[in-house]
C-alpha cells in the first residue's frame, strides 16, 4: 500500500482531484437507485399515506356523522320528552274534568234523590194528615152526636142528619181557623 502511495504521487496526479470514470459509474448507480426510488419506494409510500389520509378522513367523516345522528336522536328524545310531558299533562286535565264532571253528576244526584224522597215525605205526610183529618172527623162526629144526645136526652142516631151536623159544625170551625190564622 506505501507503494501505491508513492507511485501515485510520482504520476503526478492530485489525490484531490476525482477520477473521471469513477465519477461516472457512481452517478450510474446512483440513477439507477434513484430510478428503483423514484419508480417502486416513492409510490408504495404514497400508496400509504394516502390510504392513511383516507382512513383518517373515513373516521372524521364517520365521528362527524355518528356526531350529527347523536345530536338528532337527543333532539327526537328531546321532543318525545316533551311530547310525553305535554301528553301527561293533557290526561291529567281530562281526569281532573272528568273527575269533577262525575261529582257534580254525583251532586246532582244526590240533590234529585233528597228532592224525590222530600217530595215522598211531604206526600205521605199529607196522606197521614188527611187520614187523621177523616178519622177525626168520624170520631168527633160521633163524640158530638153521642154528646148531644145527652145533652138532648134524645137519641141523635140518625146518620144523615148527624153527618149534615157534623159536617156544618167542622166547616164552621175551618172558617173560623182560617180567619184566626190570617
Amino acid at each position: 500500500m506505501n507503494q501505491l502511495i508513492i507511485s501515485a504521487a510520482t504520476e503526478g496526479a492530485s489525490p484531490l482531484v476525482p477520477n473521471v470514470w469513477e465519477m461516472g459509474v457512481v452517478l450510474a448507480g446512483f440513477a439507477v437507485l434513484m430510478y428503483i426510488v423514484v419508480k417502486f419506494v416513492v409510490p408504495m409510500f404514497e400508496k400509504t399515506f394516502a390510504e392513511r389520509a383516507e382512513a383518517i378522513e373515513g373516521g372524521i367523516a364517520k365521528a362527524e356523522k355518528a356526531q350529527a345522528e347523536a345530536s338528532a336522536a337527543l333532539e327526537e328524545y328531546k321532543q318525545q320528552l316533551t311530547d310525553a310531558r305535554a301528553e301527561a299533562n293533557r290526561i291529567r286535565e281530562e281526569a281532573r274534568a272528568e273527575g269533577a264532571q262525575i261529582l257534580a253528576e254525583l251532586k246532582e244526584k244526590a240533590a234529585a234523590e233528597s228532592a224525590r224522597i222530600t217530595a215522598q215525605a211531604h206526600a205521605a205526610i199529607q196522606a197521614e194528615r188527611q187520614a187523621a183529618v177523616v178519622s177525626l172527623r168520624a170520631e168527633v162526629g160521633t163524640l158530638a152526636t153521642t154528646l148531644a144526645g145527652r145533652i138532648v136526652g134524645e137519641s141523635l142516631e140518625d146518620d144523615a142528619r148527624a153527618a149534615r151536623v157534623v159536617d156544618r159544625f167542622l166547616a164552621d170551625l175551618e172558617t173560623q181557623d182560617a180567619g184566626v190564622a190570617k
